[in-house]
């Protein structure tokens, strides 16, 4: 499945709340956060009280969390006229381009 195949399965799912562009979006972005809280929250959970151990379960648990972040994602990038594959192509040759300027652990968004 390519990005864009899924980008199209997920736009499907989604289900708006506003037909305001801006409010609609609003929603997609903090559901992005959101999601990526329960990551944080779930690692928090794993390194303080488990010595960083995952359950089979607990690994499941975060399969699902990462794929709803990538749900809203897809439905935001698209509700922005954005291909989810074109955003991972640009960004693998950003990464490539500050890798070769030895600028990966550089500071700033623009270096």
């Amino acid at each position: 499945m390519t990005f864009d195949e899924y980008q199209k399965q997920a736009i499907k799912t989604a289900v708006k709340s506003y037909d305001d562009p801006h409010l609609q979006n609003s929603i997609w972005v903090m559901g992005i956060a959101g999601e990526a809280g329960e990551i944080v929250e779930k690692w928090k959970k794993a390194i303080a009280y488990r010595q960083g151990e995952f359950t089979p379960e607990q690994h499941d648990d975060f399969v699902k969390e990462f794929g709803d972040v990538i749900w809203y994602i897809a439905v935001l990038a698209d509700s922005l006229g954005l291909s989810l594959d074109e955003i991972m192509q640009l960004n693998v040759k950003k990464l490539a381009d500050r890798q070769k300027r030895n600028v990966i652990k550089g500071a700033g968004d623009n270096r």
